[in-house]
């Protein structure tokens, strides 16, 4: 490093010129060894970052047309004894008007399977009006009011279109009512195919694992869209109480809290009983072999009953305008959820010609207040 030293001309004071020969050696030792990790560290985070933008592909990302077996042993099913019917009910929540109509189609879709379960809508009397707890209830549902159940830490990081969803969680309140088994049904879903199977389970807890159209994609965390539980107030307490303490992202709500509650403990159930529409934009060949065994579609990313395109359900559409609604949205996502929409479509059409004089008298009884 001497050589080339700008100061290679000078001649020092002093006589040893060894000592500053090392020094030297010594300094350009240190500006090296400084590079080299500065060098190791740019290698080893752009190594990192690129692992994470690229996750780790599971068999789900390279699914093939594979299993042509059905998803449930009949044979056993049929040997199982059933539940006692008065123990057993499909529960729905409503906390916006707007989600009505929603609720109306999704009771008529449980009488096309023939679902024996009880109905239950919880819902809250202070943010529903009579005639959208008239129209959700047309359809079987019976209304259930429950006391709204607020976030920890007042909502601080939660979705604000998740501020009352804690109040889903009255879920396990229901063993006191005499029910021993509930599967929870968001209002943004749809069935398609009988699930009874889903109350003869042994668990405290099931859910289908969550599905994301980004990176994360296929996610081991669930999706509480729906769920299955054995109700019990000893668990609800118990709820209440660790929701104040326990350290989670807030972002969305009862999911987040739930999958931190079960985490180790919650049995992951097929995808085809929460048949998620980010897993037709995710892997279609996947969503082509699902949905010929779909027992209830999520209706995630777009929901045919509301106006906006990010779902935030502002606008309550009328019950006359939900086809014009549906058509409008159809181009979303490069149209990949036509026939989806279709379907919902289809099963609007059927509540409203099965369940219209209801549904009309709802309308009537607004106006007449």
């Amino acid at each position: 490093m001497w050589i080339f030293s700008r100061y290679k001309d000078y001649a020092p004071l002093w006589t040893d010129v060894a000592s500053l020969k090392q020094a030297n050696r010594v300094h350009a030792f240190r500006i090296v060894t400084v590079l080299l990790l500065i060098f190791i560290s740019l290698w080893y985070n752009g190594y990192a970052i690129a692992k994470l933008a690229k996750k780790w592909p599971t068999p789900l990302d390279n699914y093939q047309h594979l299993n042509p077996n059905p998803l449930l042993n009949h044979d056993f099913y049929q040997s199982l004894k059933p539940p006692a019917l008065s123990e057993t009910a499909v529960l729905t929540s409503m906390y916006t008007d707007s989600y009505a109509t929603a609720i109306a189609t999704l009771g008529h879709s449980l009488d096309r399977v023939n679902s024996t379960a009880t109905r239950l809508l919880f819902y809250l009397p202070e943010h529903i009006s009579a005639e959208a707890l008239c129209i959700a209830t047309a359809t079987g549902f019976v209304p259930h009011p429950v006391s709204r159940i607020s976030p920890p830490r007042n909502g601080d990081g939660t979705n604000k279109r998740f501020l009352d969803a804690y109040s889903k969680l009255n879920l396990w309140t229901l063993g006191d009512a005499g029910y021993t088994a509930v599967v929870h049904l968001d209002a943004d879903t749809l069935v398609l195919r009988n699930f009874d199977e889903l109350f003869t389970l042994p668990y405290r807890f099931g859910a289908v694992p969550d599905v994301y159209v980004g990176t994360h994609g296929f996610a081991l965390e669930f999706n509480t869209g729906v769920i299955y539980a054995r109700p019990d107030t000893v668990v609800f307490r118990d709820m209440m109480e660790k929701m104040q303490t326990l350290s989670y992202d807030g972002l969305q709500a009862d999911q987040a809290f739930l999958n931190q509650y079960y985490a180790a403990a919650a049995v992951r159930l097929p995808y085809a009983y929460n048949a998620n529409l980010a897993i037709k934009k995710r892997q279609p060949a996947m969503w082509e072999d699902l949905w010929k065994r779909a027992r209830i579609v999520h209706y995630t990313l777009v929901k045919p009953f509301l106006a906006e395109a990010d779902n935030s359900g502002e606008t309550i559409v009328p019950m006359e305008g939900l086809e014009a609604n549906i058509h409008a949205r159809m181009g979303e996502f490069d149209g990949a959820f036509k026939q989806e929409l279709l379907e919902w479509l289809g099963q609007w059409k059927e509540t409203y010609a099965k369940y219209g004089d209801k549904l009309r008298e709802c309308e009537r009884k607004a106006d007449d207040i």
